[in-house]
């Protein structure tokens, strides 16, 4: 009799020997076999009995005496699913690393020395949406897998910003070609149609947490700003005029005014 691979070797022992001395009338009568699905993978849950000599001497089995049942609960062993090869995964990991290593054009621009790469603006918005108090509604998971993925389609198109002059519509197309390379290198699956899921609802702003995440992509922006102000002796007004007034959440708004406040004050400090 082949193996039952959702079931332990010990269990497995104990069913054949019983199965097997029964006839096939007896399980027509006497037997219950619960199923279930995990993750889609069938496995015994419980089989119940009415022979009182079930599973004796086998502590594992007990009985129960309000319908002259006897339980099992199978020892379950659950392989995960792997939706991408080792390979597979490696390679698309490897292409990430241009996240980390290519730099945030808007402070290459500014003659910012070091400035942050993607990857370190991305964690930051990850940061802010694990951090955030909890919000009526809001998915707190998703808005993190959402700061996470948002730019991953720069690994391949870079940093694109209003001053390279491409129309917004030609830089979603390029990045959605970018993103669709990316999830072939992963070789597709769930993990990949997560990520174009989650990538298509940041750049459509089509549910809260996308417009949560939003603001956040802001918030980061601004507060980096002004870390670089007070780092380097700059000025860098641009990204505070190109957000302001643009934030669809409370939270930030409240945040962007802390930041502004705290500008304010500094460069209040300066002129005196």
């Amino acid at each position: 009799m082949a193996t039952n691979p959702f079931i332990s070797s010990s269990s497995s022992s104990s069913l054949n020997r019983y199965f097997l001395s029964r006839s096939p009338s007896f399980f027509l009568s006497r037997t219950s076999l619960k199923l279930d699905l995990f993750n889609g993978t069938p496995r015994i849950l419980t089989v119940r009995c009415q022979d009182r000599n079930f599973g004796s001497g086998n502590p594992s089995f007990s009985s129960n005496a309000s319908d002259g049942f006897e339980s099992k609960k199978s020892t379950v062993s659950v392989e995960s699913s792997v939706s991408s090869s080792s390979p597979s995964a490696i390679d698309f990991l490897t292409l990430c690393h241009r996240l980390k290593t290519t730099k945030r054009k808007g402070w290459v621009n500014h003659g910012i020395k070091g400035p942050e790469s993607i990857a370190d603006h991305m964690y930051r918005m990850a940061l802010m949406a694990l951090i955030a108090g909890d919000l009526p509604g809001v998915n707190r998971e998703r808005c993190i897998k959402i700061a996470i993925v948002h730019d991953i389609a720069e690994a391949i198109v870079g940093d694109i910003t209003p001053s390279d002059g491409i129309p917004k519509a030609e830089k979603s197309r390029r990045e959605q070609a970018a993103l669709n390379e990316m999830c072939d290198v992963l070789g597709g699956g769930l993990r990949a149609e997560e990520i174009q899921e989650l990538w298509a609802e940041y750049e459509n702003n089509s549910s809260i947490e996308a417009n949560l995440v939003k603001d956040f992509d802001k918030v980061e922006m601004i507060l980096q700003a002004l870390e670089y102000e007070m780092e380097h002796g700059k000025v860098l007004d641009e990204f505070f005029l190109s957000t302001a007034g643009k934030f669809q959440t409370e939270i930030g708004k409240s945040w962007a005014a802390e930041i502004t406040s705290r500008r304010n004050s500094r460069l209040g400090n300066k002129l005196n």
